[in-house]
């Protein structure tokens, strides 16, 4: 045992005696008493701290009542606090009604369990303020332990005790020792600052629950959904510390939910409608806390993707931290969500339901593994934890149990949180089977077959099927990363209900590909440009259903994707080990940031390049943080440990690249919002798009062709014509002959700022485009090496003049 693991053994060692007060007539009428069997047997309590658990004789209703009755006074000589009686098993979790709190937890295996309260002076010195013994016979229905409490619980939080079998071989791993936490707790309570040890340097300090109070209220000020049709949407994945952390934010609350609301106006600038959120259900960002000789500083679990409670918002993303016992933090996260709503913009959040942060078998015992690890994990039959997640353990999601858990969770976000979707990550995991899964335990009958083997991918997975019929949540967002860890690949193919939409990674993959100018993709990016029909229209799927992305989190930036052929990930201290070897990227003829000027020029064209392409594909685009001027991260393509300026938003170069990227990046998100034909409800057919190669109508879908173009028709900015040259050698295109009418450019990549796209505020913009007028007469125009166009086809005012009578 580590010295981390046995100091963790012994936190709350001291602690006071359990304290009980019952109405005994109250036990009576809960039990039911009349009806119970004369042949029952009391239950053992097992280890259970101080327990003083009546022994029921059940030779009449009297001898019973007099027994429980003459066990509740000793009890409540021990305390005055609270009140306490039977409870009710549901709903989960802590819930402030009829004057108390009521207290319900699922676990299936323990033998015993004890409420804790603890103040939050007692919180830090790892003290329990009470204890309250949970009788199995009185506050235990089914597998579900419960308890109703009234008294004074201000400034007080709560965890559990449970006993039972340590057999990691068979599943368990009850200590009765630990304190641990309601897996459905609303706000968790432990360090209150970001990246600060707790007491006496400890990782990983105590954790509990916050106590709901009726009062807790807050204004939404009638907010309701805003419920913009998917195909509409233009997504920016952010993450919350990251997006206001550097000193050049400016914010008052920096890294903080409050400080994102701050910088709400530069997502409408961009052209944001739908803001996605990496991970701020509560984690720990001391989870890797270790010295990089490489930074000079401390490596931090900065993605976040390692949930310790999935009700609770990330309470260190909070300018109020755990005041008020976490309840300002949720008002915080709260206010966000109101705040980006009145501008329009949608909050949909990224999901971690494949793994938690509790790891293997040498993992931490924080909440599932103490309160039923042989349900919340999918194990082998020796007690192994199956890693599909690649993060030590797998989340059993099938589990009847779970899957009900996952969908109170996800219903608990959107009509509390008022939340818009979700983004699951790894979700692939999520059509896993569950450990010693098959379908007559799940379904009642064999409706998949015989037994399958825990993790085996299912046709029907069942917690897929409650989400996507559960009338609140198919009603929301729902986007899967569809794959995992182990193996399973699922883009195009992922168990959807015509509702689900994908993190469309062969996209990512493609487009990159063609872009930076590799032979054999000419088609492939059609059909990406398309919404890639040959994924998603087979299913019954719609292009929106396609979630279009170059870059994400995960991976390199817009910027580092030109400017480096190799990861450079030496600053997270793993010897350039660690991350994706296969990133598809080009450097542009040189390696790093330091280039010539050609080369920089280069650069800055692809960038163009991808974003142009974003904006006119079908499908939803998302936008990585950042990639709207520039930001580069060094050429690290895995930046998960960084509480720094690799992972900050800088807003200063943001302000540089105001007049140059992040303006056409702007206009192109204008441009694409102003389309009806760029956001179509159907994959375009030949009556709307026509493809075209270096002559109208005859486009090059040969191994060797690095040009694709296209005309669209719109029913608001007429007919575009879109074209992409990605070889090293200029093009001269012919354009397709639209009598009465004539092309004009909006959109050249190859052009500096600001005639890379042709706004109505461009300085002398018709002189500008007068330029183009002898070539464009002639139906022709000369495309440089890697660049991009859009064309507009216009009346042509000469032409009117020369056939009028």
């Amino acid at each position: 045992m580590t010295p981390m693991e046995l100091a963790h053994c012994t936190l709350f060692s001291l602690s006071s005696s359990p304290k009980l007060c019952i109405n005994p007539q109250k036990i009576i009428r809960s039990l039911n008493i009349n009806h119970i069997s004369p042949h029952s047997t009391s239950i053992s309590t097992g280890s259970l701290l101080n327990s003083r658990t009546p022994r029921l004789l059940m030779a009449n209703a009297r001898e019973t009542s007099a027994e429980i009755e003459t066990s509740v006074t000793e009890r409540q000589a021990q305390t005055t606090r609270f009140e306490i009686f039977p409870g009710n098993p549901m709903p989960f979790g802590a819930v402030a009604r009829d004057g108390g709190v009521n207290f319900a937890i699922y676990s299936g295996n323990s033998v015993s369990a004890t409420l804790c309260l603890i103040t939050l002076s007692h919180l830090q010195q790892n003290i329990i303020t009470e204890e309250i013994s949970l009788d199995p016979l009185i506050n235990k229905t089914g597998d579900i332990w419960h308890v109703f409490l009234k008294g004074n619980f201000d400034d007080m939080v709560y965890g559990y005790k449970f006993d039972g079998p340590y057999l990691p071989e068979k599943g368990h791993y009850y200590d009765s020792s630990r304190i641990i936490l309601d897996p459905y707790a609303k706000a968790v309570i432990s360090r209150g600052n970001y990246g600060e040890l707790g007491p006496e340097g400890n990782c990983w300090p105590q954790m509990a629950g916050m106590i709901p109070s009726p009062n807790d209220e807050f204004d939404w000020q009638g907010d309701l959904p805003l419920k913009h049709p998917q195909r509409e949407l233009i997504i920016y994945e952010t993450h919350v510390r990251g997006f206001t952390m550097h000193e050049s934010s400016r914010t008052e609350c920096p890294g903080t939910y409050l400080g994102m609301i701050e910088k709400l106006d530069h997502l409408k600038e961009l052209g944001i409608n739908c803001l996605e959120l990496m991970p701020c259900h509560e984690f720990n960002e001391l989870e890797y806390y270790s010295y990089n000789s490489a930074m000079g500083d401390y490596k931090m679990n900065f993605w976040g993707y390692s949930t310790i409670n999935y009700f609770s918002p990330m309470i260190r993303y909070a300018s109020s931290g755990i005041r008020n016992c976490g309840r300002e933090a949720i008002n915080e996260f709260k206010l966000l969500v109101r705040e980006a709503h009145k501008r329009d913009i949608e909050v949909i959040m990224d999901v971690v339901f494949n793994h938690t942060a509790e790891g293997n078998e040498k993992g931490p015992i924080l909440s599932f593994r103490g309160t039923d690890n042989c349900v919340f994990y999918m194990l082998a039959p020796k007690g192994d934890f199956y890693n599909y997640s690649g993060c030590g353990n797998t989340f059993n999601c099938n589990h009847p149990v779970v899957r009900e858990f996952i969908v109170d969770c996800l219903k608990y976000w959107v009509t509390e949180m008022h939340v818009d979707g979700f983004r699951f990550d790894l979700a692939s995991i999520l059509t896993r089977g569950s450990s010693l899964w098959d379908a007559e335990n799940v379904y009642g009958s064999t409706a998949e077959g015989d037994m399958l083997t825990t993790g085996t991918p299912l046709g029907v997975p069942p917690v897929l099927d409650m989400i996507s019929n559960d009338p609140v949540l198919c009603r929301v967002k729902l986007i899967a990363e569809a794959w995992d860890c182990g193996g399973l690949y699922q883009v195009g193919v992922f168990p959807h209900w015509g509702i689900w939409s994908e993190w469309n990674g062969k996209y990512r993959d493609m487009v990159r590909l063609f872009i930076k100018g590799t032979d054999g993709f000419a088609g492939a990016f059609a059909e990406c440009l398309c919404g890639s029909p040959n994924l998603y229209k087979d299913g019954g799927r719609r292009p929106w259903h396609s979630i279009n992305f170059v870059c994400a989190h995960d991976g390199f930036t817009l910027a580092d994707l030109v400017t480096y052929n190799n990861k450079n990930n030496l600053a997270n201290g793993e010897n350039n080990e660690d991350g994706e070897n296969h990133n598809n990227s080009w450097n542009c003829g040189q390696e790093g940031e330091f280039a010539s000027i050609s080369v920089k020029k280069l650069r800055k064209r692809q960038m163009r390049n991808f974003f142009l392409t974003l904006m006119v594909s079908q499908g939803v685009p998302m936008i990585y943080m950042g990639d709207e001027y520039g930001h580069t991260k060094g050429g690290n393509n895995n930046s998960y440990c960084h509480d720094n300026d690799i992972n900050y938003f800088r807003w200063d170069k943001k302000e540089a690249a105001s007049s140059d990227f992040f303006r056409f990046c702007h206009l192109m998100t204008k441009f694409r919002s102003e389309c009806e034909s760029l956001g179509l409800n159907e994959f375009p057919t030949s009556e709307r798009l026509q493809w075209h190669g270096h002559l109208p109508d005859r486009p090059d879908w040969s191994e060797t062709s690095r040009f694709v173009a296209f005309t669209l028709k719109d029913l608001v900015k007429g007919e575009m014509y879109v074209a992409f040259n990605t070889s090293h050698l200029p093009a001269n295109v012919t354009l397709p002959n639209r009598p009465g009418y004539q092309w004009e450019p909006l959109v050249d990549t190859s052009k500096p700022t600001p005639f890379d796209f042709f706004s109505d505020d461009v300085p002398q913009r018709e002189r500008a485009i007068q330029q183009y007028r002898h070539f464009l007469e002639a139906n022709f125009y000369p495309m440089l090496s890697y660049s991009s166009i859009i064309l507009l086809l216009k009346p042509d005012v000469d032409a009117d003049a020369y056939f009028t009578p």
